[in-house]
């Protein structure tokens, strides 16, 4: 007879068996292959969406080569005549317009040899200073006005100075001039000698200087000695071309 508990052993190990059977026919079936299904219709297109931003400008690109000339187009039209220039006209405009700057010039040469006292030459200036002073403070006076004391080089210079001198009323004036210089005679006062021109009144003084080696212009044009240390009224001249009638004033 058989033990119990050896038949409960043998249901056991079935039991077991069982089990195992059935997990293996369960693995048998999950791992059969799945087949991918049929291929699905296209659907249809989306509508175009909204514009993006705008990105960053890119940098400048190189200057391309200059391209062909291009084909020369057609003549253009010919103009309308022009009207015939009335030149008569214009010539007589131009004409008064000289005539009205002669009288400017003859205005202007008023201004400055009536109202304000003086006389001119192409290239000279000449005021008669009225303020009584010594020789050489005169000569000063005349270089920090931008000038010198008159120095009468021709016969023209001396007669217009002279003429100068009787129209203000006076009677004498000091020029540039200077009777006696150490190794030499007069001289004017840019210190360049007395050669070509003189008009003493009496004999030509010669001699070493002393203190009345000053010269003197009277209204009738005569040059004399006079003391340097006399006071009387004096002549200064100004180039035009260094300060005009500026420096004069």
């Amino acid at each position: 007879m058989e033990h119990p508990n050896g038949f409960s052993k043998g249901l056991l190990v079935l039991s077991v068996l069982s089990t195992i059977f059935n997990s293996l026919n369960a693995v048998e079936f999950c791992s059969n292959t799945i087949l991918p299904g049929s291929k699905g219709l296209t659907g249809e297109l989306g509508g175009k969406g909204e514009v993006g931003r705008t990105g960053k400008m890119g940098p400048a690109g190189d200057k391309g080569d200059a391209g062909e000339a291009g084909v020369e187009g057609p003549s253009g039209l010919k103009g309308k005549a022009g009207t015939t220039c009335d030149c008569g006209r214009y010539r007589k405009v131009v004409g008064q317009m000289d005539v009205n700057v002669r009288k400017l010039k003859n205005a202007v040469k008023f201004v400055k040899n009536v109202i304000l006292g003086i006389k001119e030459t192409e290239d000279t200036f000449y005021l008669i200073v009225k303020e009584a002073r010594k020789y050489r403070e005169a000569l000063m006076n005349c270089k920090l006005r931008g000038g010198i004391l008159a120095m009468p080089k021709t016969t023209d210079t001396n007669s217009l100075i002279a003429e100068y001198v009787t129209q203000a009323g006076l009677t004498r004036v000091f020029i540039g001039l200077q009777a006696g210089q150490k190794g030499g005679g007069p001289v004017y006062a840019d210190l360049t000698p007395v050669r070509n021109y003189t008009a003493w009144g009496l004999e030509e003084p010669s001699g070493a200087p002393t203190n009345t080696s000053c010269v003197e212009m009277i209204s009738t044009g005569t040059w004399n000695q006079v003391e340097c240390d006399a006071t009387m009224y004096y002549v200064c001249e100004f180039k035009k071309s260094r300060r005009g009638l500026a420096a004069v004033l």
